[in-house]
């Protein structure tokens, strides 16, 4: 049995939302970095390891220092979660 091969482009529209209101991502970050994903959140100090949820497409979800908070929050919304490293 064989696969057939399907000659599909994708845009980078399709692209962009893909696994839209399915798929979550979680990923660690530091607090240097926050202020770029997350630019309503409050100073914090410098070096603060922190766990961030976003959607399929990049949107901020979730920011907060207990990572299973971030699952709780993707269940909560229906995304099926996976990691970024």
């Amino acid at each position: 049995m064989g696969y057939r091969h399907l000659n599909a482009e994708l845009t980078k529209n399709d692209l962009a939302h893909l696994g839209a209101g399915e798929v979550g991502y979680i990923r660690k970050m530091r607090s240097d970095e926050v202020s770029r994903c997350f630019p309503e959140a409050p100073d914090m100090d410098p070096g603060l390891d922190l766990w961030a949820l976003f959607g399929a497409d990049g949107t901020p979800i979730l920011l907060t220092d207990n990572r299973s908070s971030t699952f709780f929050k993707a269940a909560e919304d229906d995304l099926r979660t996976v990691s970024l490293h």
